[in-house]
């Protein structure tokens, strides 16, 4: 898809807007930290990567994209709203009674969305049967599954048993992505589950490992791009985020990985995003 890095940045910062919207600022609680820090690459995946048919969210010729860490889910909630899978709404309803945008991805409720996940550490497995599917339907030198992980999750010891059966059975057509943003609902990670060092672990199991800076818009173009030219093994991309980024108040304080925003703090944050929405 040809589009400017201009309009994915500008996808991105209007995902963060709608993430604090979603969220709100009157006590209710939410996933802004490892949302916002999935924001960039969620535009870019949306936007410039991924083929999708908004009026056709079941269309077989589609990638499918699933967010191992559902509890960042309202991040892929904005980007489909954006395109016009659901009306954006329904942004507003976020965790309400019978809304279709719940806490966490149900395939049931909301449009664009591949699976039921954020039991941490499941999403991969699921992403590679979806994969070996499309190798069996004759669609994987032509779609691909792109599965976002946590860096808190890399301690689920089923992440591990889905990398070791997607080198052993050459998944070339799945492309991991680790969210790596240092710090999960308590603390830093490593202080809790070391799983480090990263990059080497994963290419002890097998895959073809791509460094990044998850905020900067070419080179999680330039990693993609580079996903798609590898045969006979999977390919995670690392990508070195920052949580809470683009919210100055929420930026690496580990406080907003599941938490509320005074109404001073939702104001600012939707002043920030409409001065860097405005740049465009």
């Amino acid at each position: 898809m040809k589009v400017s890095q201009r309009e994915i940045e500008k996808m991105a910062a209007q995902i963060r807007r709608d993430i604090v919207l979603m969220i709100g600022g009157e006590g209710h609680v939410g996933h802004l930290g490892g949302s916002c820090s999935c924001a960039d690459i969620v535009a870019t995946l949306y936007t410039a990567k991924m083929k999708g048919n908004p009026a056709d969210p079941k269309w077989p010729g589609r990638d499918k994209l699933l967010m191992s860490k559902g509890h960042a889910c309202i991040a892929q909630y904005a980007a489909l709203a954006e395109l016009g899978y659901f009306s954006k709404e329904h942004l507003v309803t976020l965790k309400s009674f019978g809304s279709m945008l719940q806490g966490h991805p149900d395939i049931n409720k909301t449009p664009g969305i591949e699976a039921n996940t954020g039991s941490l550490g499941q999403g991969l497995s699921i992403a590679n049967g979806m994969a070996l599917a499309m190798r069996l339907d004759g669609r994987a030198e032509t779609n691909k599954v792109y599965c976002i992980m946590g860096d808190g999750e890399m301690a689920e010891g089923q992440i591990w048993e889905a990398a070791m059966a997607a080198k052993n059975f050459k998944i070339d057509n799945i492309v991991g992505i680790l969210d790596l943003n240092g710090l999960q609902a308590t603390g830093p990670v490593e202080d809790r589950f070391d799983t480090n060092p990263m990059p080497e672990k994963w290419a002890s199991f097998g895959w073809h490992v791509i460094e990044i800076d998850g905020h900067d818009i070419p080179q999680i173009l330039a990693a993609l791009d580079e996903a798609d030219t590898v045969k006979g093994q999977p390919t995670i991309i690392i990508a070195h985020t920052v949580k809470g980024k683009g919210i100055s108040f929420a930026e690496n304080v580990v406080g907003f990985h599941n938490g509320a925003m005074t109404h001073e703090q939702y104001e600012t944050a939707l002043r920030e995003l409409d001065e860097r929405l405005a740049q465009f």
